[in-house]
């Protein structure tokens, strides 16, 4: 049995890593690295079965948290800097993701309908993930003395 390349990567080590630091109750002990991203992965099929309008529960938030989290991580990897993920929501599921490195915004996204967070599989979050990543450290390259304060 091959194994798909995706779980070699930095990204999806980290994601495993902070799902699993959610698990206060050790109900993953045992899984694997893909039944533990699984909640990640939105198909149409499970699309079709989450409202268009809803409030996020508190697990949905912490997958949020969570993904924000270990790009965070990626950059303090990459640039040797403290980065610092705050993730902003209303009740209703909108609001703002931002990661600090120093004094400088390297990630601000806006977050909206948080109750359908995912994506079509884990290659594309993880294409997503290194679309923010590419543009933080080339804000960080840009601004490094803001970073650095």
């Amino acid at each position: 049995m091959s194994v798909d390349p995706i779980f070699e990567t930095d990204f999806v080590k980290e994601m495993a890593r902070q799902m699993r630091a959610l698990d206060t109750y050790g109900s993953y002990a045992g899984w694997s690295v893909e039944k533990v991203l699984d909640p990640y992965v939105m198909t149409k099929e499970r699309k079709a079965n989450v409202p268009l309008i809803g409030d996020p529960d508190e697990e949905t938030i912490s997958r949020v948290k969570a993904f924000y989290n270990a790009i965070a991580v990626l950059i303090e990897k990459e640039c040797k800097l403290l980065a610092v993920p705050l993730v902003h929501l209303t009740h209703e599921g909108f609001g703002r993701a931002l990661i600090t490195v120093g004094k400088l915004v390297a990630v601000d996204r806006t977050l909206r309908d948080v109750h359908r967070f995912g994506f079509a599989s884990l290659s594309k979050m993880k294409d997503e993930a290194d679309k923010i990543l590419s543009v933080a450290i080339e804000r960080i390259g840009q601004y490094p003395a803001v970073a650095g304060l």
